[in-house]
């Protein structure tokens, strides 16, 4: 398996734990495997990065512990909310108002330190936006879920432990061109633009919102 990160500098031994508290899964090493993800956020500081490229033998990657994230069932789309809710930072005043509900969500966290590897979707500056608004009740979760369908909020693995930074193996970096510098900018453009278009869609009473998915959980 191959995976990519995107950075201002080459990372030729990674850190476990080497990233800030408040990214999505906390502190970790984060990488994709996707090429042109890791360019894009390698530019993001408007200059061209470097993206570092890493292998990892299959039956190493699959002897490790894995949390995945990414499906669209119910409880791991609250279990991956919760974890965001848990580690990103929050304005004070959407914790006062929807405490309630934060609360709620809690329930639903999993301790990702007894996990190797947390395979999901990315939720940083620029789209946190999304859990927000539902966490609001201004987006439904089906709507939440078909922004993910779009695609705008891309995939992540966060390798969490030593043993599995230890089975990773630096190949290689690479200088980006400058035609990627901006491009992630452009991409988070178009991702708003799409989730406007969503959010000001009339509310239809058969979508399915946090208020009701906490009534359901009371019955």
């Amino acid at each position: 398996m191959i995976f990519y990160h995107g950075s201002k500098r080459i990372i030729d031994k990674p850190i476990a734990k080497g990233s800030n508290y408040d990214n999505d899964y906390g502190p970790s090493f984060y990488l994709t495997i996707d090429y042109e993800s890791a360019k894009e956020w390698a530019c993001k500081n408007n200059e061209a990065g470097i993206v570092n490229k890493y292998s990892i033998r299959n039956h190493d990657f699959d002897s490790l512990k894995i949390l995945d994230l990414t499906g669209k069932d119910e409880k791991t789309i609250l279990t991956w909310l919760a974890i965001l809710m848990h580690f990103r930072k929050v304005d004070n005043s959407v914790k006062t108002t929807f405490k309630n509900r934060i609360d709620w969500l809690e329930k639903y966290y999993i301790d990702v330190t007894q996990y190797d590897v947390i395979k999901g979707f990315r939720a940083d500056d620029s789209y946190f936006k999304f859990p927000i608004k539902f966490i609001a009740r201004f987006l439904s979760y089906e709507n939440l879920i078909n922004v993910f369908k779009l695609g705008n909020l891309g995939i992540q693995y966060a390798f969490m432990s030593q043993e599995a930074i230890e089975k990773l193996k630096f190949v290689s970096y690479e200088k980006c061109d400058q035609e990627y510098v901006g491009r992630y900018y452009e991409i988070v453009k178009k991702a708003s633009e799409q989730f406007e278009i969503i959010i000001n869609q009339p509310l239809d009473d058969n979508d399915t919102f946090i208020t009701d998915l906490m009534e359901k959980d009371n019955e």
